[in-house]
Order: C-alpha cells, then structure tokens, then sequence
C-alpha cells in the first residue's frame, strides 16, 4: 500500500495541469554548425532551461526550409539571405552574428604542401593537381562549402577546367579520400575537418578568393517556444558557445 501511495502521489505531480515543463526548441541549420553543436551540447541545454532539437543540413537546403516557411524556432542561414527577411518567417530585428569559417586547404599526412599563399599560386596548386576533392555545391543548392569553393574556382577562372579533376565516391568522407590516397587534396570548412591524425592542414584559403562564410541566427516569426528561441540565440553568441566555435577553427561573432 505504501508503495501505491507513492504512486499516486509521484503521478499526481507528473501529469497535474500546474507542472510547467520546458518546452522544446527547435533549431535548423547549415553543416558548419554541426562541429560547435556537438561541443556545445548538453551544456546549453543545461544553460537554457529548454531541451532543443537541432536539423543540421546543407546550406542551400536550411536556404530554402527557413525561406518556406518551415517551422523551427532558431533558423542559423549564411549570406546571401535578404530573400529569407523578406519571406517574413524571421524576425529581422533578432539578426545575431554567430560566427564565420574559413575554407581550409588538407593533404594526407607526410604528403608535400602546395603553395596557397597568394591567389596565383592556388590556381597554380588546382591546375597542378590529379585529383581534388570538396563538397558538391550542386549548383548552389547544395554544401556551403562546395558553394563557396566553386565561387573560388569561377574566380581563378578554372571551374570547368577543374571539373575532370573532381573526385567524389559515395559514402566515403572528403578525408578518407585524402587518407586512402584517392587525391591530392581536399578543400572544405574548417569545422568539417575534425581531428584525422591521417591528415595534415596545409592552411587557409586567401581571402582575396574566398571570403570566410558566416553563419547568422534569427528568432523565427513563427516560434513554438519564443522564450526558449530568444535563449537559446543569447547562449550561441555567447562566451560558451565562443570557445566551441574556436575550437572548430571558426573565429565567433563575425
């Protein structure tokens, strides 16, 4: 009987009308959030006070999702985005700067470093190259990454020259193609490299040719939790969320 009892009582508290619990807040963003989410997690959870739920996908695929309309209460977008104010799903004014990536040139380990110093002497490396590899940008609807690399080559005036060179296979990883030895070298973010003792990072794109992506948060307009939203946005350009950026080789608030 005694045990019953506290059943009941246990059950009475769980599921009366007056319990508050936190509601879930629900995030969708570009790859490039993938690495410092990991880091940050369960911690902001913890910090916020609401569970959150984050859809991490390509850039041009979060693009359009925020762009429709889709329902999540923090949307994290990359420039260009005045389409995305303009559909009227975020708040403009909860703009945040986040953090931004920079593109990173890898070889397998042991392998020579091309020089990538000066904007010629990328195109010299790519043209050099038998085989490179990077995400597929798909025409814009694809990987940040792959996007904003192609933009690079188009610069360089070597996009379709290059495209014999570009190798991709299915289901393998960008570093297990440098690790196996499939190519030369791999261009992505910072944050996709992680920590493959196969590899080495030869450095940092020029800027000249290839601007570090941001990635920028709203509030949604249609947030289930705008509280939890509006928190949950503080947290992530916050100090906390600033040593995980870094630690994903991305320079916070940018």
């Amino acid at each position: 009987m005694k045990y019953l009892a506290l059943f009941a009582v246990v059950a009475l508290i769980l599921f009366s009308p007056n319990v508050i619990r936190a509601q879930e807040v629900t995030l969708v963003a570009p790859g490039g959030m993938k690495c410092p989410m990991d880091r940050m997690a369960p911690d902001f959870e913890k910090a916020i006070g609401h569970p959150v739920k984050a859809t991490i996908g390509s850039g041009g695929a979060t693009h359009k999702q925020v762009v429709a309309g889709q329902p999540f209460d923090v949307p994290v977008v990359q420039p260009p985005y005045q389409d995305v104010i303009d559909s009227g799903n975020v708040i403009a004014s909860t703009e945040t700067p986040l953090a931004s990536v920079p593109m990173m040139v890898v070889v397998k380990k042991g392998n020579p470093h091309p020089d990538i110093s000066t904007p010629d002497a990328v195109k010299k490396a790519l043209l050099a190259a038998n085989f490179i590899s990077y995400p597929d940008g798909a025409n814009g609807a694809g990987g940040a990454a792959g996007v904003s690399f192609d933009a690079t080559q188009k610069q360089l005036g070597i996009y379709d020259e290059m495209k014999p060179k570009v190798k991709r296979i299915q289901g393998v990883s960008l570093m297990k193609l440098v690790t196996n030895g499939d190519i030369d070298m791999a261009i992505t973010f910072a944050s996709e490299i992680g920590n493959d003792p196969g590899v080495d990072v030869v450095g940092q794109l020029p800027t000249s040719i290839s601007t570090p992506t941001r990635l920028v948060g709203f509030v949604s307009a249609h947030a289930a939790s705008p509280d939890g939203a509006k928190a949950l946005l503080k947290y992530l350009s916050g100090p906390q969320a600033a040593a995980a950026f870094k630690a994903c080789g991305m320079t916070p608030g940018m």
